[in-house]
């Protein structure tokens, strides 16, 4: 399949059952500013790319939010908690934007958008929700250029950084999907 821009992106992604299924089970929660991100589409579209019948597994679907109001880390595993009675088969991982800042000792991020121009690579940085009319928006801070050519660089924030190195080498994305190159 040749993918070029957001809208082959999202219409992948309408027709993935399971994928849909999850971003129904997370709007129920009815956070925030909120948007599945990360691993949960870049998985889709390399297996995509690369012509794979088996969706690979996730280690984790991040569920992300923005609510300045509520910043306490409880709040969070609380939300992971329903999404697990609507369906503990998925690996459900909620986390507000309105607070990871302190944890990357960075400034204050200001939506969910911000807080993921601010992830690693260019190609996860990137985010699905679904509206209350049923339409699915898509989030790609730097494009999705890289997702598509398989591409691993980092984003502004981690350029020349150790963690950017550390996570291209711990990720081992190219033994998964052979056609991934990383800058």
């Amino acid at each position: 399949m040749k993918l070029v821009n957001e809208q082959d992106i999202k219409e992948v992604i309408s027709k993935d059952k399971w994928m849909m299924n999850v971003i129904r089970q997370a709007a129920k929660l009815e956070l925030p500013d909120w948007w599945i991100c990360a691993g949960f589409i870049r998985a889709k579209i390399w297996d995509e790319l690369h012509g794979f019948s088996e969706k690979t597994i996730l280690p984790d679907v991040d569920v992300i939010y923005f609510d300045s109001n509520q910043l306490d880390k409880q709040n969070e595993k609380l939300f992971e908690k329903q999404l697990n009675i609507l369906d503990a088969t998925i690996p459900w991982s909620v986390k507000n934007q309105a607070r990871m800042h302190k944890l990357n000792q960075v400034e204050p991020y200001t939506s969910s958008i911000d807080g993921m121009s601010k992830f690693p690579e260019t190609a996860t940085a990137i985010g699905i929700t679904l509206d209350e009319k049923g339409e699915l928006h898509l989030s790609a801070p730097y494009g999705v250029e890289d997702l598509i050519a398989m591409k691993i660089r980092p984003t502004p924030y981690f350029e020349g950084s150790q963690i950017y190195d550390d996570r291209a080498k711990q990720k081992k994305w190219s033994t998964k999907w052979p056609k991934v190159t990383v800058d």
